[in-house]
């Protein structure tokens, strides 16, 4: 009887938790129909649409402006509290959505995934890749305004930083995604941090300088305890890059930058490792 060949050999190995990447790569054409659907997903049956993108940072930022800036008085010195308020949120809101989209991934799509066989890195890859065309909308609108407020003459700096603008984004992109599936990995069996979620994410918001310009209060403008504090979150070098090579405002720390690229790093090789581990049993579990 001759050998028989196959294409495509499926085999469980319960020893390793590796990724299949070669899969992955042949997988381009979903990953895009992916992202499309997320994308057309989110704003279907919305009378808005994708104009959605722009009126939540928008009024988001308008918030900030009045109760953050005016009242409190924690904006950047010098600044228009608009803009510097704005450029935080939106890169801060692609974290987010990064995180939180893929935080759900094996609850939300176990229908689809226990009918099928595809590569699993497919779902927070394309989730992930469709945040950036939102992110993309926010950054032509908040473009628009930087313009203004140079032409205007405000103390507003654009400057060679934002040559590091691929490198944040990606960063940023891959940091959320990294803990979303971290999280959606431990959902499988712990139901409890789908309800705490939201709850991290806004308390993150607040550990980091959305809201507040860490470099002009002098508690932190020193390098005290609480500036480490600070630091230390990963995405807060990020933002104070992002606001810095853009608005001029803040400075960079690049030793803590340093550290956040590294954690980036940790955090997305853990997740991997926990999505790929956990993807052989989870339909046991969801």
């Amino acid at each position: 009887m001759s050998e028989e060949h196959w294409d495509i050999v499926i085999r469980a190995d319960d020893r390793k938790s590796k990724a299949d990447w070669k899969g992955l790569k042949k997988s381009k054409d979903l990953i895009f129909l992916w992202v499309r659907r997320n994308f057309v997903s989110r704003y279907k049956q919305t009378v808005l649409g994708p104009a959605w993108a722009i009126i939540q940072p928008f009024f988001t930022t308008i918030v900030f402006s009045l109760v953050f800036g005016k009242i409190a008085g924690l904006g950047a010195e010098g600044v228009p509290d608009f803009i510097f308020y704005l450029s935080g949120t939106i890169i801060w809101t692609l974290f987010a959505n990064c995180l939180t989209q893929n935080s759900s991934t094996f609850v939300a799509n176990a229908g689809i995934m226990g009918k099928v066989y595809f590569p699993r890195l497919v779902m927070p890859i394309a989730t992930g890749l469709s945040q950036f065309i939102t992110f993309g909308i926010q950054f032509a609108f908040m473009i628009i305004f930087i313009v203004f407020f140079v032409v205007s003459g405000s103390n507003v700096h654009p400057n060679i930083f934002i040559l590091f603008l691929p490198l944040l984004l990606v960063q940023t992109a891959v940091l959320g995604t990294g803990l979303g599936i971290i999280i959606s990995s431990l959902t499988t069996k712990y139901r409890d941090l789908t309800m705490a979620v939201g709850f991290f994410v806004s308390m993150r918001q607040y550990a980091s300088p959305i809201a507040y310009d860490m470099f002009s209060r002098r508690s932190l403008a020193e390098k005290h305890l609480v500036y480490y504090f600070y630091m230390l979150n990963p995405i807060t070098p990020v933002i104070n890059m992002f606001r810095y090579a853009f608005i001029g405002t803040g400075e960079i720390d690049w030793l803590f930058y340093g550290v956040s690229l590294i954690t980036t790093a940790a955090v997305a090789v853990i997740g991997i490792r926990m999505f790929s581990r956990v993807e052989r049993t989870f339909m046991d579990t969801v």
